[in-house]
């Protein structure tokens, strides 16, 4: 870093020549992923804007990976160098950047290479989730060694695939193995899906909250085609009816008509409740047998 200290007068107009330099040279993730491209970047002070930088990867072992060239923007440079299949997985690499107009050279931290990486039986421990439910999702994987970190992202999966990104929970390989846990919460209002006859307006049919996850390895992310499956979200219903006294009104033959278009009948017991569990969540309606234009103040409904 150069001395930056100012002790000229400042009622006069100076010239101040300030050098260029590197500040750091680093790749964006711990290791490297064999057939992917590592995310790297560089800063830098003083080279000007669109300072030619050319960069050049290499392993530990002497072989030469690749080369990139760029420009500098806003002092920083951030690209991705391919990493070969056919590199030794015991071997590092690590980045030689050049500014050749700027006279400034530097290397980069050096990062183990792992992989190939091969995923296989991605799954959930369930087909649906109710409100709750704890679900385990594992993995098997193939080119990762024992105690490396990796992250599992859920989605919630979208039939225009602009799936939302609903968390992502971290998880280590063992002896060959992926598992994590992850209690499952639908925080959105149900109200807001689309029944049947709704979607149907629109050429489409009735679409409950569904997941994938994938496994996030560095740059790398696998099993984007929800490999993982779909899990499905399954809600529950209680209907309680009263009159206008507040009194319970028991043994009233009832059908809950449900978003997806099926419907679901029943009796209510002696304090004039039901309940349903499993139902397809979103909005639905009762009706009581022998009881019609029955007001929300009198039907009570969960959730």
């Amino acid at each position: 870093m150069p001395d930056l200290k100012f002790t000229k007068h400042t009622d006069q107009e100076h010239t101040i020549k300030l050098d260029s330099y590197l500040i750091f040279a680093a790749w964006c993730n711990p290791f490297a992923v064999a057939g992917q491209g590592a995310e790297l970047q560089v800063g830098t002070a003083f080279v000007g804007q669109g300072a030619q930088i050319k960069i050049t990867c290499k392993s530990e072992k002497g072989k030469k990976i690749g080369k990139i060239e760029g420009l500098i923007s806003g002092n920083k440079y951030t690209g991705a160098i391919d990493i070969p299949h056919g590199i030794d997985p015991d071997d590092r690499v690590y980045f030689e950047v050049d500014l050749p107009k700027n006279g400034i050279s530097g290397e980069s931290n050096m990062i183990e290479v792992i992989g190939p990486v091969e995923t296989t039986n991605m799954k959930w421990s369930a087909k649906e989730a109710r409100r709750g439910d704890v679900l385990t999702l594992s993995a098997d994987i193939q080119g990762v060694r024992t105690n490396t970190e990796v992250a599992l992202v859920i989605y919630e999966h979208d039939q225009d695939g602009a799936h939302d990104r609903i968390t992502e929970i971290p998880a280590f390989v063992k002896s060959k193995k992926i598992e994590a846990k992850w209690e499952y919460e639908y925080h959105e209002d149900t109200d807001e899906i689309a029944t049947q006859e709704e979607a149907q307006r629109y050429g489409t049919g009735y679409n409950p909250p569904e997941y994938f996850f994938t496994i996030k390895i560095a740059d790398v992310e696998l099993g984007k085609k929800q490999e993982s499956g779909l899990l499905k979200f399954k809600d529950w219903v209680m209907i309680e009816l009263k009159d206008k006294d507040g009194n319970a009104i028991p043994n009233k033959r009832y059908t809950i008509n449900f978003a997806d278009g099926t419907n679901a009948s029943g009796t209510l017991d002696n304090s004039g409740c039901a309940r349903h569990d499993s139902i397809p969540p979103g909005p639905y309606t009762v009706e009581f047998e022998g009881i019609s234009g029955v007001s929300q103040t009198h039907v009570f409904v969960q959730p």
